[in-house]
C-alpha cells in the first residue's frame, strides 16, 4: 500500500492541501438504503467549488460552497448561498488575511484577531468540510485545534476499514471529530487524505461507486457511537445495590396536583419501596441522598420522538424517563430498545410506533413503506406480532386504504395516530376512526388550502401563512372541532416545533432556548440562531407569526372543549421538551396541570399508569430531583440535580460535559453507607 499523504502532510505545512489532488469528487446521499441527493466538489488548486443537494421526505438542503484555502489547508476565504432544509436562506461568508479572521453568518457579523492558527467552522458547510477539517488537525501534533467562531475542534482515528465497491477496493480511515456539537461527526478518508464518506448511524453520504457499501458504513458509525456511550454509562450510571434514602424532599402528586410535605422516598432495586414521614429512621447499609427540601417528580413522557442513540441519553438527563417513538428504522430501533434495557448504555423507555408511509417520490424512508391496501394490512399485522403500540400513518399513505388499516389495528388491539394523508382532510380521518391527530398543521391544514394541494412538501408548513385569515368560528372549523369533541380523537400538537418554524429568525436565539443556549456547545449555539423558514417575501414575517398565534388559538379551544392534548416535541425532546411543556401553559394549563399531563395522566393514557407516572410504593423509580418547585414556576424543570430510572441514578452534572454542555445543577450530597 503506497505511502499515506496524510503522514507527508503532518510533516511538512509547505505542501499543497489534499483537495487539491482530486479534481472532482463525487458523492450520494443515502437514506433508507435509497439515493436522495448528491454532494460534488470540483477543486483546481486552492478553490473549490461544491454543489449539494438532497431531498428526502419532502425536505433537504440546497447548497453552493466557494471556498479558498492558504498552503496549510485553512480556509482564507468562504462563501455559502443556499437553503436549508426547512428553507431558511443561507448567506454565509468568510475571509481571512493578515491576522484577521471576519465572518457573517446566521446568529450576525463577527470577527477575531487571530494570534495561533484557528479553522474557520461554517455554521452551514457541507459534509466535504469534515475532510478540510481533519487534514488540518492532522498537521497538529495533538491533532487540536482553536475553532472559530469558538471553542477547539479535536480529531481522533477510530480504525481502518476495508472497503469493496464496484469502484474497486480501498482501505480508509475512519475519524470523529468532537468540538462542535454534542455528538462527535464520525466519518472516513482515504489515503490521500481525501474525504471518502460521512457516516451516521440513520444515512451516510458515500463516494459515488461505494454506494453499495453504505450499510457497512452505517453500522460503524453506530458501533462507534454505541462504545461512547457505553463509557458513558460505565462512568455515570448509579446502581448502588443496596436501598437508597432520598431525604427531605416534597413529592409531586399529580391526581391532586398539589405537592406533599416533606417525606422521605425509599428505592429499592428497579422500584420504589416505601414513601415515609421525613423523620422515619434510615436501616442500617442504606445510601442517603439530600434532598435538600426540593421537589420529586415523576419521570416526563415524551410522546413525539424518533429517537436515536445520540438523543437517549439527553432525554433522560431531561428527566424524560419514557418516549414514544412516532416512526424510526424498525431494526435500528429494535437494537437501542436492547441496549436500554440491559443497561449496556442509558435511555428512556421507549414506547413503539409502527410507522406505516405510502411509496411515492416524496415518501418518507422509516418503517414499512407500502404500495397498497394489502401491503398495509400486512404491516399492521407485523407490527402488532411485535407488540407495537400503536401505527402511525404518514404523508403519502392513500387515504383510501386508511379506513381499512384503522379497521385491523383496533381488532389487534393498536391505536392509530397519525399526519393527514395528502389529498385528505382531517375530517375524514377522524370519521375513519383515527385515535389521535399527529401535529396542529396537520389538524388545520385542510380549513386554508384547495382538495388538489399536496401536503408531501414542505408545503405542509409554508401554506401555514394563509392562517391569520381563518375564522375559527366558521363552520369548517367547528365542524372539525365537534368532530374531534364526538369521536373523543386527542391531538399530538408538537407547539414548540411551530413556534420555532414560525417565529424563529436569523441572529436571535429560538425563545425556547434563551434558557439554555449559553450551557450549550458553539455550534449548537449558532443551529440556535438560524430561522428554520425563508420569510423573506414581503408579508411572510408578519404572516406566520400570525398563523403562530391562531395555531395556539386553535390549541387552546382544543383544550377548553375536553380534548386530549399530548405532550411532544418532534425536535428530539431533551430541551425542547421542556418548551413544549412551557407552552401548554399558553393554551390554558397550570404549572400543576402540566406537570399531571406530563406524568401521570400521559402514563395512564399509554395504559402503564399502573406501574409509572407517579411517585407511590410499588412503582417503578423512574423520577427526578428539582431543586426548585416547578407547581409555582415551570422554570424548575430545566435544574435538575438527579434522574432515576428503573432505579439506576444519574447525575446530570456529571453527563453533560461529555456533551460540552455546561451543567445546570449541581448533583446533590450522597452519602454511602459505611463499611
Amino acid at each position: 500500500m503506497k505511502t499515506s499523504l496524510l503522514l507527508a502532510l503532518s510533516l511538512s505545512a509547505s505542501l499543497l492541501p489534499a483537495a487539491a489532488l482530486a479534481k472532482q469528487e463525487r458523492f450520494s446521499v443515502i437514506y433508507g438504503q435509497k439515493t436522495v441527493g448528491h454532494l460534488i466538489a470540483d477543486t483546481e488548486g486552492a478553490k473549490t467549488s461544491i454543489d449539494f443537494d438532497y431531498k428526502n421526505n419532502g425536505r433537504g438542503p440546497t447548497m453552493k460552497e466557494q471556498l479558498q484555502v492558504d498552503a496549510n489547508g485553512l480556509p482564507t476565504s468562504w462563501t455559502l448561498t443556499g437553503a436549508t432544509t426547512f428553507g431558511s436562506k443561507v448567506s454565509e461568508t468568510f475571509s481571512a488575511k493578515g491576522g484577521k479572521s471576519s465572518w457573517v453568518d446566521s446568529t450576525g457579523k463577527g470577527s477575531a484577531v487571530v494570534k495561533e492558527r484557528a479553522l474557520y467552522v461554517a455554521q452551514a458547510g457541507s459534509p466535504w468540510a469534515l475532510g478540510l477539517y481533519a487534514r488540518a488537525l492532522l498537521k497538529r501534533e495533538d491533532h487540536r485545534m482553536p475553532a472559530l467562531p469558538g471553542g477547539t475542534l479535536a480529531l481522533d482515528k477510530v480504525g481502518d476499514l476495508s472497503i469493496a465497491g464496484t469502484a474497486g477496493a480501498t482501505t480508509v480511515t475512519a475519524y470523529a471529530l468532537s468540538g462542535i456539537d454534542t455528538a462527535p461527526s464520525y466519518f472516513a478518508l482515504d489515503a490521500d487524505g481525501a474525504l471518502f464518506a460521512y457516516m451516521t448511524p440513520d444515512f451516510a453520504v458515500v463516494r459515488e461507486g461505494y454506494e453499495q457499501d453504505e450499510a457497512k458504513l452505517r453500522a460503524y458509525a453506530e458501533k462507534l457511537s454505541t462504545e461512547r456511550y457505553v463509557d458513558i454509562q460505565q462512568k455515570t450510571a448509579h446502581r448502588y445495590g443496596t436501598p437508597v434514602r432520598i431525604r427531605n424532599v416534597r413529592v409531586f402528586q399529580p391526581v391532586s396536583k398539589t405537592l406533599s410535605d416533606p417525606v422521605s422516598v425509599v428505592v429499592n432495586g428497579r422500584t420504589i419501596a416505601a414513601v415515609e414521614p421525613l423523620d422515619s429512621p434510615a436501616t442500617p447499609g442504606e445510601v442517603t441522598i439530600d434532598g435538600a427540601g426540593g421537589t420529586l417528580l415523576a419521570g416526563f413522557n415524551e410522546m413525539h420522538g424518533h429517537i436515536g442513540q445520540d438523543d437517549a441519553l439527553l432525554n433522560l438527563m431531561a428527566g424524560i424517563t419514557t418516549v414514544r417513538d412516532m416512526g424510526n428504522d424498525n431494526a435500528v430501533l429494535d437494537t437501542l430498545i436492547d441496549r436500554i434495557d440491559a443497561g449496556t448504555i442509558g435511555g428512556p423507555r421507549i414506547v413503539r410506533s409502527g410507522f406505516l408511509e405510502g411509496k411515492s417520490q416524496f415518501n418518507a424512508n422509516n418503517g414499512i413503506v407500502v404500495d397498497g391496501e394489502a401491503a398495509a394490512l400486512d404491516a399492521v399485522r407485523w407490527y402488532a406480532a411485535r407488540g407495537y403500540w400503536q401505527i402511525k400513518v404518514y404523508n403519502s399513505m392513500n387515504s383510501a386504504w386508511v379506513p381499512a388499516v384503522i379497521k385491523e389495528a383496533h381488532r389487534l388491539g393498536m391505536r392509530v395516530a397519525g399526519h393527514v394523508p395528502a389529498f385528505a382532510t382531517a375530517d375524514q380521518m377522524i370519521e375513519a376512526g383515527y385515535d389521535e391527530i399527529t401535529h396542529i398543521n396537520q389538524f388545520m391544514l385542510g380549513w386554508v388550502i384547495q382538495p388538489n394541494e399536496d401536503t408531501r412538501t414542505l408545503f405542509r408548513i409554508t401554506a401555514l401563512k394563509r392562517l391569520p385569515a381563518l375564522d375559527l368560528n366558521g363552520e369548517k372549523a367547528q365542524r372539525t372541532i365537534g368532530l374531534m369533541v364526538s369521536h373523543k380523537t386527542a391531538i399530538d400538537p408538537t407547539i414548540g416545533i411551530h413556534e420555532l418554524a414560525l417565529l424563529g429568525r436569523d441572529g436571535k436565539p429560538m425563545q425556547g432556548s434563551v434558557d439554555y443556549i449559553d450551557h450549550m456547545p458553539i455550534g449548537s449555539q449558532r443551529s440556535l440562531k438560524k430561522a428554520m423558514l425563508d420569510t423573506s417575501a414581503p408579508g411572510d414575517d408578519a404572516a406566520y407569526r400570525a398563523a403562530y398565534d391562531k395555531i395556539v388559538a386553535t390549541v387552546k379551544t382544543l383544550n377548553e372543549r375536553g380534548i386530549f392534548i399530548v405532550p411532544g416535541t418532534d425536535t428530539g425532546g431533551s430541551f425542547t421538551y421542556h418548551r413544549e411543556l412551557e407552552l401548554m401553559q399558553s393554551i390554558g394549563m397550570t404549572p400543576a396541570d402540566v406537570l399531571a399531563r406530563a406524568t401521570y395522566e400521559t402514563a395512564r393514557y399509554m395504559g402503564r399508569d399502573q406501574t409509572l407516572g407517579s411517585i407511590e410504593k410499588g412503582k417503578l423509580a423512574d423520577f427526578m430531583l428539582l431543586p426548585g418547585d416547578p407547581t409555582k414556576d415551570l422554570k424548575a424543570i430545566k435544574s435538575i440535580a438527579l434522574v432515576a430510572k428503573d432505579g439506576v441514578f444519574y447525575y446530570p452534572a456529571e453527563i453533560y460535559p461529555a456533551f460540552g454542555i455546561r451543567p445546570f445543577a449541581e448533583a446533590p450530597k450522597v452519602t454511602l453507607p459505611a463499611k
